[in-house]
């Protein structure tokens, strides 16, 4: 499992909600409640990936923001969680991220955004591994 390439457990980001951070606060709430996931990575037009927005974000701004401003995703994230990983991490590297996130973004070594690879797929063939 050690010499294993992360790229095994990744969701290409063409299968992957995600928003751009220069969306209005309007197009991320209404993505998320299509969606039904609880947080979605933020890419920026370029597509690097800047961080993931929540329901928390979204609930705090609306309790502490102006309904009326349209402001972006960008103005609302926090890019401190959600770390991501590089594509080309070491599996214990995606382990730690994987601990803390319920997903884990993944990232070239530009940092253009690639996809994700969540807890659930990692704990899945965990599984199959032990019972092999």
């Amino acid at each position: 499992m050690k010499n294993m390439n992360i790229a095994f457990f990744l969701t290409p980001k063409a299968n992957v909600v995600y928003l751009c951070s220069n969306n209005v606060i309007a197009e991320g709430i209404e993505t998320l409640r299509e969606s039904g996931y609880t947080a979605i990575p933020v890419i920026d037009k370029e597509g690097k990936y800047v961080g993931v927005v929540s329901e928390g974000d979204f609930l705090w701004h609306l309790l502490n923001g102006d309904p009326s401003k349209k402001e972006t995703i960008g103005e609302i994230l926090n890019p401190d969680r959600y770390k991501p990983v590089r594509i080309t991490s070491t599996m214990d590297a995606l382990f730690v991220q994987a601990q803390a996130q319920n997903f884990v973004p993944v990232v070239d070594d530009r940092d253009y955004f690639m996809g994700i690879i969540t807890r659930k797929d990692i704990i899945k063939y965990m599984t199959k591994e032990q019972s092999i």
